[in-house]
């Protein structure tokens, strides 16, 4: 089966717009050559129909109509009116041009237009000259009439069309060849801070730079396609920095799972086990491998939510709504009441909002696990950023394990009743390290534990 064939057009859009330049300005420039020949045309033969009018009205002087007959009086210059001069009453030839015959082209052209009556004009087809320009213009009188027919030569007429409408031709030629030239030229200089802005774009993408076009001082279409690439650049940014995120947390949650694993092997083939030691053996050994799972999974699950939003890239968001949404969210206890204090409801924080939730998130989910009856939820202003605090009246965190506190998989007590793989405070501190901020916690409150999360502004 043959393909369709297509037509050539250019590759770049610099062509593309010169070749639509060039075509546009063809047309337009066939048309008002169209245009200026027709009226040069009419206008020449305006001034040819005028010429045969003064002459037939010359002529006109000449023909004597007062009396029964129709009588031509000779004049000094008679020889030069009867130059392509026929006069008719009625049907009858008074007097021809010496050159013309009785039965010629001109002369039986001239006989129909007399024959017509009034004043009427025809061009006629001869031989020598090749076109010619007839024209009649009755005379009346009291007891007689006669009609004048003057004929001119179109040939300077022509040749003058001619002349203009070559030089018409050669003036859009001349006019196409400099339109392309210029188009390409201004298309050229108007797409070279596109250029420039794709070269940025690319090497800005390859390191995941900070640099940004911005819209100040760019045209209007240039601003949009600035703020286009920001924000491509800045989903690149983040899918980068997060594919760091990702693997730098990858390795330092699993190194201490997998170190417990190799000790205990080590430890069990240093000498003889017995079954007790050796079953216990196992059970360290099954509990690592169950803990770098259950770290695989959360960092894994993090990672497939964080490419489904792509709101991940670093902005401005309002923090009172994001807050109302999660305690609105969150899978409260009866007895456990969230309370948001806020200081000041415009507060912004320097991230996005998905962002801004997977910090927050296990802050609260943590509160919620552990509080009595109430978790207080606070955000203002600090200096150089937002600050959220989220507190419980719970048992506290035990002082033996502050220290350990944001190590992933590691929890003050086992066997508390609350489930939990450890990883939602290491993932929160991480996550706002990646921001620009930070999550710790306060030591000095006593009613509680009490988290604190700092993050960059808006």
């Amino acid at each position: 089966m043959s393909r369709p064939l297509r037509r050539p057009a250019p590759r770049t859009l610099r062509g593309r717009l010169s070749l639509v330049a060039l075509t546009t300005a063809a047309l337009l420039m066939a048309m008002l050559t169209v245009v200026f020949n027709t009226v040069v045309d009419r206008h020449l033969q305006h001034q040819a129909d005028n010429e045969l009018g003064s002459r037939a009205a010359a002529v006109a002087t000449t023909v004597d109509t007062s009396g029964p007959g129709v009588r031509v009086v000779e004049t000094a210059n008679d020889r030069l009116l009867d130059a392509n001069v026929w006069i008719y009453t009625g049907p009858q030839l008074l007097e021809k041009p010496p050159t013309a015959t009785a039965d010629g082209t001109l002369t039986r052209a001239a006989g129909r237009l007399a024959a017509r009556g009034g004043e009427r004009c025809t061009t006629v087809e001869a031989e020598s000259p090749r076109h010619v320009r007839l024209c009649s213009r009755p005379v009346s009188g009291h007891r007689s009439a006669a009609t004048v027919v003057t004929a001119l030569d179109l040939a300077p007429y022509r040749n003058s069309a001619d002349t203009l409408l070559l030089g018409s031709l050669v003036l859009d030629a001349v006019m196409l060849v400099c339109t392309y030239a210029l188009t390409r030229l201004a298309v050229g200089r108007a797409l070279r801070p596109v250029r420039t802005m794709t070269d940025q774009a690319t090497q800005w993408s390859a390191v995941g730079s900070d640099e940004r076009f911005g819209a100040e001082g760019q045209p209007a279409e240039l601003a949009r396609l600035g703020a286009s690439l920001d924000a491509l650049l800045d989903r690149i940014r983040a899918v980068l920095r997060h594919e760091q995120q990702l693997t730098g947390e990858l390795s330092h949650e699993l190194r201490t799972p997998l170190t417990r694993i190799i000790v205990e092997l080590d430890w069990w083939r240093t000498r003889p086990r017995s079954a007790a030691e050796t079953r216990a053996t196992h059970e360290v050994i099954a509990e690592a491998a169950q803990s770098m799972r259950t770290i695989c999974d959360t960092l894994l699950n993090d990672a497939r939510d964080s490419a489904q939003n792509a709101s991940t890239a670093p902005g401005a968001t309002a923090v009172v709504p994001v807050l109302h949404r999660l305690v609105h969210d969150l899978d409260e206890r009866d007895r456990v009441k969230a309370v948001i204090e806020v200081s000041d409801p415009e507060l912004t924080a320097g991230l996005a909002p998905a962002l801004l939730a997977r910090i927050v998130s296990p802050l609260l989910a943590n509160a919620v696990r552990y509080a009595r009856s109430r978790v207080t939820v606070s955000v203002r202003q600090s200096p150089g950023g937002v600050r959220i605090d989220v507190a419980d009246d719970g048992p506290g965190v035990p002082r033996a394990f502050v220290d350990d506190l944001f190590q992933p998989g590691r929890r003050a007590d086992d066997d508390d009743g609350h489930d939990g793989a450890g990883l939602g405070l290491p993932l929160a501190r991480r996550l706002a390290r990646a921001a620009g901020g930070e999550v710790s916690h306060d030591p000095t409150y006593t009613r509680g534990a009490r988290f604190l999360a700092d993050l960059p502004a808006g």
